[in-house]
C-alpha cells in the first residue's frame, strides 16, 4: 500500500503497519492484491505507541501479527473482561516495542519543488538531469536543492534515490524480480540497486519482502 498525507508518502509492503494518529487527513492506494486489517483506538486511549507525533511505518512481527488478526476477529476488546484486557495490553507492548522503518518519503511544501517531486513519482526511472527537472518546474538547480533541503532534510538527488528506491519496494511486492525492479525504478546495474536499497533501508530487497532486518 502507499499511504500519502501530511506532506508525506509512506510505502507499506507485507509485514508492515502504519501507524495513523487521530485527525489526520490521509488516502490509501492499494497495489495488486492486498489483505489489510485496520485497528481502531480511542482517542483517549494512554500508551507509549501512540505519543509519537505523526504517521510512522513498523514491522509487524509474529506475535503482533497474530494480536491484530486476533483482535479483528473478536472486533472489539472490552476492558472489563480480564482476558481480553491483558490481550489488548500485550498488544500496546508489542506496538511500542516494534521497530520503526524509514518508509517514508517526506515532500515539499513549495508548489514548484512538489512539481518536481511528483515529476519523479510519476517517472521514476526518467534520467532527466537535475537542472532539467528544475526547469521543468520553473526553478534553477539551486533553488530546487535549496527547496528540497529545507522542506524534506534532503538534498534532490538523495530524496530522488529513496523516491526510486520506494518505487522499487512497490514492485517487488507486486511479484516483480530484483532485476525488473532495479531496471525499472532507474538503475542500469542490480548491483549498484542492492547495495543503495541496503544502505537507504538497512536490508536487501528480498529480506524486506520477507519482513526481516538486517544488521
Amino acid at each position: 500500500m502507499t499511504v500519502t498525507g501530511d506532506r508525506t508518502s509512506w510505502m507499506i509492503p507485507p509485514g508492515r503497519a502504519v501507524l495513523i494518529p487521530a485527525g489526520s487527513p490521509h488516502a490509501i492506494r492499494m497495489w495488486g492484491d492486498v489483505a489489510m486489517r485496520s485497528l481502531y483506538f480511542p482517542v483517549s486511549a494512554a500508551a507509549p505507541a501512540f505519543n509519537v507525533a505523526g504517521c510512522r511505518v513498523i514491522s509487524v512481527g509474529p506475535l503482533l501479527r497474530e494480536l491484530i488478526l486476533r483482535v479483528a476477529e473478536l472486533r472489539a476488546l472490552d476492558s472489563r473482561e480480564p482476558v481480553e484486557a491483558r490481550v489488548m495490553a500485550v498488544l500496546m507492548d508489542e506496538l511500542a516495542a516494534a521497530r520503526v522503518e524509514p518508509l517514508l518519503l517526506p515532500l515539499p511544501a513549495d508548489e514548484r519543488a512538489l512539481t518536481a517531486a511528483q515529476h519523479v513519482l510519476a517517472h521514476p526511472a526518467d534520467d532527466v538531469t537535475t537542472d532539467g527537472v528544475a526547469r521543468q518546474s520553473g526553478l534553477s538547480a539551486r533553488t530546487l536543492e535549496r527547496l528540497f533541503r529545507a522542506e524534506t532534510g534532503m538534498s534532490f538527488g538523495l530524496w530522488r534515490q529513496k523516491a526510486r528506491l520506494l518505487e522499487s519496494v512497490r514492485l517487488l511486492a507486486q511479484g516483480g524480480s530484483v532485476t525488473d525492479a532495479a531496471l525499472d525504478s532507474g538503475y542500469s546495474s542490480v548491483s549498484a540497486y542492492i547495495a543503495a536499497f541496503k544502505q537507504t533501508f538497512g536490508c536487501t530487497p528480498g529480506a524486506m519482502l520477507a519482513g526481516q532486518a538486517e544488521t
